[in-house]
């Protein structure tokens, strides 16, 4: 019996086209307008979940937009010389940015990084043509941090022409990410709290400074880990890379946040792993600490509220490690599933937090004592 032949209407050229990316000159073209995803049942309770914004669809991760911007802004004023070589300190997803900068913008890259980065990323960054130069000793106070920091001084004396970016410090690492704001706006109108990862500072500053602008009532809750100094808790030994730090950044905005959550590596293990396998969309040591806690806002927030966690990066970088059930049986990391509902403490000060755990007063540590806690200061 003769089948029926099933057409599929014809759309216009126009419309063929409106739904197509164009065709792109430069590789910093590929950077931005990353996709939303609703993450809900199974991994969250029933009815709630959360919009996750996945910056993994970025060739590198979300500091492809902070690289390209911090590069162009230097060049723009004369900081930064045509062919002069750029040199920093990364654990990482920035050194991915900036080789991205560097082939856009005809620079030569060094990144200086320490053992703990993972032999895939030391080859990605190879490949890309930057230079690795690796520390061999962390700083007797600012650990592996505190170590590249001092080689990047360094190496920027024995090349006077070079530039680096201070990611910590630099304010145009928070204004790379007004964009990513007004695509969450552009994509979901109305945000009621935000949930981002906490290392430079930059992109929780810079998304949260123009979502709050837009919406006075937003909620911004900052994601460390622990052994973390940002948020005053001691510095201890950190397995994960990628959000927290043993050094103070300058672009932290510490007014913007209403809350803190640190992150045991084991509860991020278990959550990154989770919601791979419940929504085929994960990402490494932030994603699972930032996703932890979006999980337990979307349970604990009203119905109505409209969460937004951010997504650093995508797993391909963490398949020898979160996802790589050996490494984490040698550093303990399985057999961990987080509490329902963090820890309580009312001072960072109060006691060191080992576990998921959750604080309402935000302090600058190194603010004057008269003006030690900021939480509500904007408000």
């Amino acid at each position: 019996m003769k089948q029926p032949v099933r057409s599929t209407p014809r759309m216009p050229a126009s419309q063929l086209l409106a739904d197509a990316k164009h065709p792109l000159h430069t590789p910093a073209g590929l950077v931005g307008d990353t996709p939303v995803l609703w993450i809900g049942e199974p991994f969250t309770a029933a009815g709630r979940g959360f919009w996750a914004k996945l910056e993994g669809h970025n060739p590198g991760g979300i500091k492809d937009r902070t690289a390209l911007h911090m590069v162009r802004a230097a060049r723009e004023r004369g900081q930064l010389a045509p062919g002069a070589r750029i040199i920093e300190s990364t654990s990482g997803t920035l050194g991915l940015g900036l080789a991205l900068a560097g082939a856009s913008y005809g620079h030569p890259v060094t990144v200086v990084t320490d053992p703990g980065m993972e032999p895939l990323m030391t080859g990605l960054l190879t490949a890309y043509g930057a230079e690795v130069d690796v520390v061999t000793a962390p700083h007797p106070d600012g650990g592996w941090q505190e170590a590249r920091r001092q080689r990047v001084t360094e190496l920027l004396a024995h090349h006077p022409d070079a530039w680096c970016p201070d990611q910590y410090n630099n304010p145009d690492n928070v204004a790379a990410y007004a964009p990513l704001a007004h695509e969450l706006l552009a994509q979901l109108g109305r945000i009621d709290a935000l949930v981002v990862s906490v290392g430079t500072g930059g992109h929780s500053a810079g998304i949260a400074s123009v979502l709050r602008g837009r919406f006075p009532r937003l909620r911004v809750v900052g994601v460390d880990t622990t052994g973390s100094t940002i948020f005053g808790q001691p510095a201890g030994p950190r397995l994960m890379r990628g959000l927290g730090s043993s050094i103070y950044p300058g672009n932290v905005a510490y007014d913007l946040f209403d809350e803190v959550h640190w992150v045991a590596a084991p509860e991020a293990v278990w959550a990154a792993r989770r919601l791979a396998r419940d929504h085929y969309a994960t990402g490494g040591w932030s994603v699972g600490a930032v996703t932890l806690v979006a999980r337990w806002l979307a349970r604990t927030l009203p119905p109505e509220d409209r969460i937004v966690a951010v997504f650093p990066d995508g797993p391909q970088r963490y398949v020898g490690t979160v996802f790589d059930d050996a490494y984490c049986r040698d550093h303990d990391l399985l057999g961990h599933a987080p509490a329902e509902d963090p820890d309580e403490i009312a001072d960072p000060r109060e006691r060191t937090v080992t576990r998921w755990t959750r604080c309402t007063r935000i302090t600058d540590p190194l603010a004057p004592a008269d003006r030690h806690d900021l939480v509500g200061a904007t408000r």
